[in-house]
């Protein structure tokens, strides 16, 4: 029997920017309008695209076998999965995202314990009941299908419950941030009978450790330059690498070639520096992955 690991795909904001990550990881993953299983040039995997929201129900249920969703969706469905790894990039940013606790600027809450007794809207209400069911705090939680934050403004709740990756929105709508309840990002989850089969559970962690390499090789770049021996301690000292700069002859002259890795942005500053020290044929090169 041919062996296939299942691969949920977050269907959605996260969309393009997961297609886009496993590109860089390896794999090329072919979107059409008219279908949710999208094709791969793996033959040993077969993608589903499913809302974040639900991911982690099919994950747990083993109608796929590992998928990609959000911590705060995982959490909001209370998912009996395992969490394999943490992949923190979003839409827009790679900045985990944030669910807030939030009340209009002339509230009296001032803290959550204030929330006793009042009414709470917000779309995650499964995580939000248990919020307030732990620490003991009596609210009425709502489900909102949208448009949040304008509840909030015409009083129709005392507070919501929202995500936010900046906070800029809702500030911009005149609205204050009382507690951040929980910061949330991609992971990967499996399957627990999935996760205890050998070779899907290499399966996963192979495709994990390559994911994880194409986030830490974003915009990090490979710079190589020539340079004269006797340059070679004043280059590496203005030179930042991930561990230290390789540092190889160049064949019968006095003249080294070194190599590092640095954020693309320190090129800028470095490049000139190196040229006062005499370096020679610099190359900046894009990296895929950093493993």
């Amino acid at each position: 029997m041919k062996k296939l690991l299942k691969f949920g795909i977050p269907k959605g904001s996260l969309e393009s920017a997961t297609v886009e990550l496993f590109r860089k990881a390896g794999w090329n993953i072919a979107l059409s309008s008219r279908s949710y299983f999208p094709s791969i040039d793996d033959e040993e995997m077969k993608c589903n695209l499913i809302r974040t929201q639900e991911m982690s129900k099919y994950v747990e249920k083993g109608t796929i076998d590992v998928g990609i969703a959000g911590r705060d969706w995982v959490m909001e469905n209370d998912s009996d999965v395992v969490t394999v790894a943490d992949l923190i990039y979003s839409k827009v940013s790679r900045k985990p995202a944030q669910w807030v606790l939030v009340v209009t600027q002339d509230s009296p809450i001032k803290c959550v314990a204030d929330l006793k007794g009042k009414t709470i809207s917000t779309e995650l209400v499964g995580f939000t009941k248990r919020y307030f069911a732990e620490r003991k705090i009596p609210v009425s939680v709502e489900f909102s299908w949208g448009a949040t934050e304008a509840k909030v403004v015409e009083g129709l709740c005392d507070a919501i419950v929202e995500v936010t990756e900046t906070g800029s929105t809702i500030r911009a709508n005149g609205l204050r941030i009382v507690e951040t309840l929980m910061t949330s990002n991609p992971i990967i989850i499996a399957n627990k009978k999935a996760w205890d089969n050998p070779w899907k559970r290499e399966k996963i962690e192979q495709i994990t450790t390559l994911l994880q390499s194409a986030l830490k090789a974003e915009n990090m770049v490979g710079l190589k330059l020539n340079a004269p021996k006797e340059k070679i301690e004043d280059i590496i000292k203005v030179l930042p690498s991930l561990n230290f700069p390789t540092v190889s002859s160049l064949y019968n002259t006095d003249w080294v070639s070194i190599e590092s890795v640095l954020n693309e942005k320190e090129v800028r500053r470095i490049v000139p520096e190196l040229l006062k020290m005499g370096a020679e044929g610099i190359i900046e090169y894009p990296l895929n992955k950093i493993i």
